[in-house]
């Protein structure tokens, strides 16, 4: 029974989407079938078959040697940090950043990333129909995250109509950044970390398509710009990037990585610490009101259409709150020590929900992006759909999350 409300919850997700189409007469169903299938063949390949659940072990396991590679930088400073009994979070999952980031970097430097980036870009337009420049971009966030790969496009952005950028803004809340799966897989089981990333990108593209379908003429299916992390002077197709010195480009990196693990330690506090303070609030006029329960209230519908039961759809609601009122290192944090202990089914879709940006603090970085980079009648029509941000992130969370749900009982 649980696996029929699972295979029944993904329709519902859809047709919320559907629901709340800004113009249904143009969706394209059957670029929206194929994708479906790909996700779900993807999800079936990474999941049952050996050679599937080989490949993304094999990639967390990837992430887990470069991260113990991390430590020895970290050790070199703070050996006192790194030799104790249970490290803390800033150590085992954020600090690895500083060796990660520049690394990622340096492949974007010598042209690997954006090679990879641009013909996975464009094999995901041809098999899935979709416009070139959206199927680019969405392989992009995957590599550099929601505001670097915003920044990197920014001409392509000004050029678009607002109704495009209207598209990108909603899928840059379902990404997550390459450079920081490393951290995700100390905290949460990596192979479903690495499930998640492709399946989020292909759900994203599902979900804007049906929220807000468009139609793109030949002229405008054009890429302005094919570049990669730190190119404020980018090129595009036809004009090479003019490249700074390697070791300039390297301590900007390292700057870069530094600045990335403080707004991420910041934010963590920040919020539980705030989170605390409303529960504080809330118990005085009664102590079962809490935040997570209010949420979990709010949320456990959807938790419980991904096949779970009661009590455990209860808790994941719970979770699936947090996630989007704080961020997913906050109930990374939470679950970490007890991740393992979970039901096979709960442990994969939990994991998959939280891997990915999808938050209301993303919304503000997302908002704020686009207005350093297109005009106030483009911002405007962004910062007036708001509501479309969220459902997109949440849609493509839960769809992702169900999707997987279904191979893992």
């Amino acid at each position: 029974m649980y696996l029929v409300v699972n295979i029944v919850g993904i329709f519902i997700f859809l047709a919320i989407a559907f629901a709340f189409s800004k113009n249904r007469h143009n969706i394209k169903w059957r670029s929206i079938i194929v994708m479906l299938v790909i996700n779900i063949v993807l999800a079936w390949f990474f999941t049952s078959f050996s050679v599937g659940t080989d490949i993304v072990k094999g990639a967390a396991d990837g992430f887990n040697w470069l991260v113990a590679v991390a430590y020895q930088g970290i050790e070199f400073a703070l050996s006192s940090w790194v030799h104790v009994k249970s490290m803390d979070f800033v150590t085992s999952a954020l600090l690895p950043i500083l060796m990660i980031v520049p690394l990622f970097d340096i492949l974007t430097y010598i042209g690997i990333l954006p090679f990879i980036i641009k013909w996975i870009g464009r094999g995901l337009a041809v098999i899935t129909g979709q416009p070139k420049f959206e199927s680019f971009f969405a392989v992009e966030m995957m590599f550099l995250g929601n505001t670097e790969a915003l920044a990197v496009s920014s001409l392509q952005l000004k050029q678009m109509r607002a109704e495009r950028d209207l598209t990108l803004a909603m899928m840059s809340m379902s990404c997550v950044t390459a450079s920081i799966l490393g951290a995700y897989t100390q905290m949460m089981p990596g192979q479903y970390i690495l499930t998640a990333v492709p399946i989020n990108i292909i759900n994203a593209i599902i979900v804007t398509n049906l929220l807000n379908p468009l139609t793109v003429t030949p002229e405008e299916d054009t890429i302005a710009r094919m570049s990669g992390s730190n190119s404020s002077d980018a090129g595009t197709d036809d004009v090479p990037a003019k490249r700074e010195p390697f070791f300039s480009f390297l301590g900007d990196s390292i700057l870069g990585a530094g600045r990335l693990i403080l707004i991420i330690a910041a934010n963590v506090i920040a919020f539980v610490a705030l989170a605390a303070l409303i529960d504080k609030i809330l118990m005085l006029f009664n102590p079962w009101l809490t935040l997570e329960h209010i949420l979990g209230i709010i949320m456990f519908p959807f938790a419980w259409l991904t096949g779970l039961n009661v009590s455990d759809a209860f808790k994941f609601a719970q979770f699936m709150g947090t996630k989007l009122v704080t961020n997913e290192f906050v109930v990374m944090g939470k679950v970490t020590g007890s991740i393992n202990d979970y039901a096979p089914h709960f442990k994969a879709m939990l994991t998959v929900f939280l891997t990915s940006f999808a938050n209301f603090s993303t919304v503000g970085m997302v908002i704020g992006a686009f207005k350093g980079i297109v005009d106030k009648e483009k911002n405007d029509l962004i910062s007036a759909n708001v509501g479309y941000l969220l459902l997109s992130g949440i849609l493509v969370s839960l769809l992702s999350a169900g999707i997987v749900g279904v191979f893992v009982w």
